[in-house]
């Protein structure tokens, strides 16, 4: 499969057309940016590494009946994808209190609720991704109303899986963000990454930080702690 028509570059990744209409190469970059792009650099091997963890990730659930845009890991930074019209929709799960939350609430960090968090954010860099509800997102015409229902049911089942998956490495899903998108036939499907730059991971019982968040909060050892992430789920 080769790389045809350039698509689109976004903070983390390009996209690429190949020659076949319905599929995707998506690329992943070695930059960096946190803030609404704010703060940026380039983190050595962090496109490799977000690869192949969100390629592992996306695996493990479409094993475990997940319907994704996910084909092929290529090679070291390229990805097959199947070809999607993106929801704007970010759809954000919190099992542990953390980052924007305990700013926004007073709560301190590390705090676990008595039930997963579920927020929904408008993909919108013009306006800073600005939260919304499901109200918001149908009086804007952003997803059908079926489209929302099968979402709020899938979100709940992608993340028991994901708790199961990272929990049998020493790991808690702190939070991550979910996006998706319609295929050719409008099948709803997980798209774009699950990886150390769109969740946090923290070592289940000494609580370091396997994400981000180390160059959110200027902590060092980056890559390090990716790293250890796809270590711990199996692949070096």
């Amino acid at each position: 499969m080769e790389k045809r028509k350039f698509l689109y570059d976004g903070k983390a990744k390009q996209l690429y057309a190949t020659d076949d209409p319905e599929l995707i190469i998506m690329l992943f970059k070695d930059d960096a940016s946190a803030y609404n792009g704010v703060k940026k650099s380039s983190i050595k091997n962090k496109g490799i590494l977000n690869n192949k963890i969100s390629s592992l990730i996306f695996q493990k659930l479409e094993e475990n009946g997940i319907k994704t845009h996910f084909v092929k890991q290529l090679d070291d930074c390229n990805q097959l994808c199947k070809k999607t019209e993106v929801i704007p929709l970010e759809f954000i799960v919190r099992n542990v209190v953390a980052g924007s939350l305990a700013r926004r609430l007073d709560i301190e960090e590390g705090f676990v609720p008595a039930n997963p968090i579920y927020e929904i954010c408008y993909k919108n860099d013009d306006l800073r991704d600005p939260f919304i509800n499901e109200t918001h997102a149908r009086a804007m015409n952003l997803a059908t109303e079926e489209e929302l229902k099968q979402i709020l049911r899938l979100v709940p089942q992608i993340n028991e899986i994901m708790i199961d998956m990272f929990a049998n490495v020493g790991i808690t899903v702190v939070d991550f963000k979910m996006e998706f998108g319609r295929d050719k036939n409008g099948q709803l499907l997980l798209i774009d990454e699950i990886s150390p730059d769109s969740a946090r991971f923290w070592d289940s019982k000494t609580k370091n930080r396997l994400d981000k968040d180390r160059f959110r909060r200027d902590m060092g050892k980056i890559e390090e702690a990716y790293r250890e992430v796809l270590e711990r789920l199996g692949e070096r």
